[in-house]
């Protein structure tokens, strides 16, 4: 299915500098406003204590709110919908303080008055215990993309893995600025959707990477930008189809899922857009920036495919009994 028809590639290259102008400046107010606003960490990265409630009825949120703040233990909880209208969660940052009792027989007796429940479910985890999953979560990320960065370099050359490696950094850059802008707890969730964005983008750019090297073998121009502009031409059907029927999907899982997937569908919804915008307007072009020859490569194919018939002409002479 052909979105776009075209007689010509379309010259997006000679836009190149302008959409690196704008993935920079998108790059360093993402850093700004990471290390200036900050993550809203979750109970799984900063410790605390989540108390699952549900009632039999509608809960009444207002009184739930109104009884656990007469509580100082529980000072700063946030009480939220969970799923349905029936069911609720309770945030706190407190959590080692409390190991000595029950916290659901603490809730239970705050909350007798607000209705019949039933807790459901208490989540603790220390702070120490969030720092180590902070830590490994930086790790989980680092090690994907030296992962990508080493099989990229093998199937095609250290110019396409470096451009492509950057252009995961980002995308990823971005998405969790977007995450600090909007206040969108960070959690274990939301580390998920940053290591699927990464698979995603990757996909999406070794596509692209592939039609390029098939162009460089098939076309005559020496010019990378025109091989590149041919390329993007003839994937850009493919990748806006693609982009378009997985972000709906997300979508969707953001506006209906509840809250227990914000996060997660949050993140991959910004991560999709950016990540379809990098392989066409940032890993492309990088290609350029980095000096990658056109001539050099065929020199290099070329010797490749000569090795290539020596060695399956010495096979043949050794078959045929002439060697």
């Amino acid at each position: 299915m052909e979105v776009f028809k075209y007689k010509k590639a379309f010259k997006l290259m000679n836009y190149g500098k302008r959409f690196g102008l704008l993935s920079l400046t998108l790059v360093f107010l993402s850093l700004g406003l990471i290390f200036v606003k900050g993550f809203n960490y979750g109970i799984d990265f900063a410790g605390g204590t989540l108390i699952q409630i549900q009632y039999e009825s509608k809960a009444p949120i207002g009184e739930v709110r109104k009884a656990i703040s007469s509580d100082k233990a529980y000072e700063g909880a946030s009480v939220t919908y969970f799923g349905g209208e029936d069911e609720i969660v309770i945030r706190t940052k407190m959590s080692s303080q409390s190991l000595g009792k029950d916290i659901g027989d603490t809730v239970t007796a705050l909350l007798k008055d607000t209705g019949t429940f039933d807790v459901r479910r208490v989540d603790i985890v220390g702070a120490k215990v969030g720092s180590e999953l902070r830590e490994k979560g930086l790790m989980a990320m680092v090690l994907a993309i030296l992962g990508i960065l080493i099989y990229v370099s093998l199937r095609f050359e250290w110019r396409f893995a470096l451009a492509s490696v950057l252009a995961l950094v980002h995308d990823a850059t971005i998405a969790m600025g977007a995450i600090a802008l909007f206040g969108i707890e960070v959690n274990l969730d939301t580390l998920a959707a940053i290591l699927t964005l990464l698979g995603y983008s990757i996909n999406d750019t070794i596509i692209v990477f592939d039609r390029i090297r098939d162009e460089i073998r098939t076309l005559k121009t020496p010019d990378l930008s025109e091989v590149i502009n041919e390329s993007v031409t003839r994937t850009l059907s493919r990748t806006t189809l693609t982009s378009l029927t997985t972000l709906f999907v997300v979508l969707a899982l953001f506006l209906f899922g509840g809250e227990i997937i914000q996060s997660f569908s949050f993140t991959l919804m910004v991560g999709i857009m950016v990540g379809t915008y990098s392989s066409i307007f940032v890993a492309s072009p990088m290609l350029i920036w980095l000096g990658f020859s056109v001539s050099d490569f065929r020199e290099k194919e070329a010797q490749k495919l000569k090795r290539e018939k020596e060695k399956e002409k010495m096979r043949q002479m050794y078959e045929q009994g002439t060697l």
